[in-house]
């Protein structure tokens, strides 16, 4: 089984119909999905991320970091919120995003994240953080 994050990237046209869906709509057709994941057992997580108007960016461009309100670049380039699979595949993993609960125009972009065991076991800091993740009982 691998990790694979669907990370969810709405235009700002989907941002403007999602806002005008009632909120116990998406919520109702959202949770069918969640509930699709939860039953085949691949949901690790799902989160949506709050408004981008209220988060801050801190830009590493120069020596010192810069602190700045708002939102990173523009609204269509902005991740909405993102789900975390466990999965036997990348083909696996793009079936469930092209299942996804997307508004028209919203796009899902699919990554795997890399597990503990692929870095250098010798390293000292991957021992600390597979120590920490056997405490914590994600191992």
């Amino acid at each position: 089984m691998a990790k694979y994050m669907l990370i969810m990237r709405a235009s700002d046209e989907t941002l403007a119909t999602m806002m005008e869906t009632p909120f116990e709509e998406m919520l109702e057709t959202v949770g069918r999905f969640n509930d699709e994941l939860i039953k085949a057992g691949v949901l690790i997580a799902a989160e949506g991320l709050d408004d981008p108007g209220q988060g801050v960016v801190v830009d590493f461009a120069g020596g010192t970091p810069v602190v700045t309100d708002g939102p990173y670049g523009e609204t269509k380039e902005l991740f909405g919120g993102f789900y975390l699979i466990d999965v036997a595949s990348k083909e696996e993993a793009v079936e469930w995003a092209k299942r996804l609960p997307a508004m028209p125009g919203s796009k899902c972009e699919v990554r795997r994240v890399p597990a503990i065991d692929e870095f250098p076991q010798d390293n000292e800091w991957v021992a600390r953080e597979r120590a920490w993740r056997e405490r914590t009982g994600q191992l």
